[in-house]
């Protein structure tokens, strides 16, 4: 799909399609008036038969009158002007791609980003218009018969219209940020959907190994041998119940200063979870390809990093390792030694993920990283406490924390905040070893992270827990169902704002 910007009068461009955005409460602007004039009088028509208000989300397609030169019309209801957000934008502008391409409509001309609202300026209006668009003509249909009939067509072109005073520069720009972005989220789609016989350890990191040449990213693969050498105690201990050997992905971007210190971004990258021993229930257990959400999203966020070339360090780690039952797994009450050297341990062989993070966040600290952050599909807690409309966000240092936050709000991708008071640390105290891998069923995102606060204590780090966040169950306009990529815009934005 291609992008274009261009300018000109809103109404006379020829084009298969124009879109307009129509605020409730003002119905009869000028422009409207003479949308509905070349319209032969079909919008005024509609808003009398109380057809289209302009609530947000609501459309009303207007084919060619005597006077129309676009050969149709949509108007896409913007909802209260005083409502309007970024985030509402971006989904809008999904919403119109599900629209047409459903009518197999695969090219358009959008005239959205000459909207104003309050906190938000001209560029980032741009990127949230195009974000919504590309995320919207996004699919996984590898094992799928091309051209089903019926199916919705993929975007062809797109030209976003902006008025003569506008900065096409700067349009450009906001556009090429926007598909740097969406190369990451979409490049963390497809991992998260691959299947599960696809997807081994080894094809995650071959991927990474693949887009790190492709940007210039630096790569090193730790093995089974490096592994056992270097005593990843806790990720073998994982890693031990499947046939599929475990790696450490190790990538490190330079686009800072030689001598600053590089952010690190720490990813869960359990490829399948059955839960190693203790069983996971059947149903929803072809879900667990998603359990490497959070390595997929640091992947994305370091290739949408160096697509963009922001002026910023960054070092990521993701260990990447299958959690299967066998006569060779873990069991519950074994005790595994970490690569920090504290003992675990294992009273529950499905709370796995923070076995194998917590040898991660050791082994980042050879980089000397000035700020840690990681992602993980780590507790089904998450998803009791926040349901799936956001992912939460603890740590040991405030200002990250509120950094974080800000980027998720802005981001479109929402954290919310629980507490990591010194208690909650005393619930994974162990009587036979430093630490044990779960303090119960209360608290439980609150524990994990509590857990991970035993390897992560002298950085300045905070933990993003998007178990709810990474998977879609049902599918929407720019959500398909499956895989999110949910962690790479809010990491892209707080790292745009790091790197100025």
């Amino acid at each position: 799909m291609k992008f274009f910007v261009k300018k000109g009068a809103t109404l006379e461009r020829k084009t298969a399609c124009l879109v307009l955005g129509v605020f409730e409460g003002k119905l009869k602007e000028e422009f409207l008036m003479q949308v509905d004039r070349q319209a032969d009088g079909a919008y005024l028509q509609a808003i009398q038969s109380k057809e289209f208000s302009g609530s947000k989300g609501q459309t009303l397609l207007l084919h060619g009158g005597a006077q129309m030169v676009a050969e149709r019309i949509l108007l896409v209801g913007l909802g209260k002007e005083s409502a309007l957000t970024l985030t509402a934008l971006r989904q809008i502008s999904s919403d119109v791609v599900k629209f047409l391409t459903e009518k197999q409509q695969g090219s358009f001309l959008l005239a959205l980003s000459q909207l104003s609202f309050k906190k938000s300026g001209f560029e980032e209006r741009v990127q949230a218009i195009a974000e919504g668009v590309l995320l919207a003509d996004y699919r996984y249909d590898l094992y799928q018969p091309k051209n089903q009939p019926g199916r919705p067509i993929q975007l062809e072109k797109v030209t976003l219209l902006i008025d003569a005073k506008m900065d096409t520069a700067k349009a450009k720009a906001a556009v090429s940020a926007a598909e740097a972005i969406c190369s990451g989220v979409c490049f963390a789609r497809d991992l998260v959907n691959a299947p599960g016989n696809l997807k081994s350890p080894e094809y995650l990191a071959m991927q990474a190994v693949s887009m790190a040449e492709q940007t210039g990213i630096k790569a090193q693969l730790l093995d089974q041998r490096e592994l056992e050498r270097q005593g990843f105690g806790a990720t073998l201990g994982v890693a031990q119940g499947s046939e599929r050997p475990p790696y450490l992905i190790v990538l490190e971007y330079s686009g800072g200063h030689a001598d600053a210190k590089p952010i690190a971004l720490v990813g869960k990258g359990v490829v399948f979870d059955a839960g190693g021993i203790s069983l996971k229930p059947a149903e929803k257990m072809d879900e667990m390809k998603m359990d490497m959400g959070g390595a997929a999203a640091v992947l994305g966020a370091m290739r949408a990093a160096a697509e963009m070339k922001l002026p910023i360090n960054l070092v990521a780690v993701v260990p990447a390792v299958e959690n299967m039952p066998s006569g060779t797994a873990i069991r519950p009450g074994d005790i595994l030694t970490s690569l920090s050297g504290k003992t675990i341990e294992v009273l529950n062989t499905d709370a796995e993920g923070r076995l194998i993070l917590a040898d991660a966040l050791t082994y980042v600290g050879r980089y000397q990283p000035r700020v840690v952050v990681d992602l993980a599909t780590l507790t089904g807690a998450c998803i009791i406490a926040l349901g799936h409309q956001a992912a939460a966000v603890l740590g040991n240092h405030d200002r990250l924390i509120r950094q974080l936050l800000k980027a998720g709000e802005r981001s479109g991708e929402r954290l919310w905040q629980l507490p990591l008071w010194e208690e909650y640390g005393a619930l994974i105290k162990s009587d036979f070893a430093d630490v044990k891998n779960t303090g119960g069923r209360p608290a439980g995102a609150i524990t994990a992270a509590a857990f991970l606060q035993e390897f992560a204590a002298k950085y300045t780090w905070a933990h993003l827990d998007i178990a709810g966040m990474a998977w879609e169950e049902r599918g929407q306009a720019g959500r398909p169902k499956g895989g999110t990529g949910f962690g790479v815009r809010a990491l892209i934005e707080y790292l745009r704002a790091e790197a100025k």
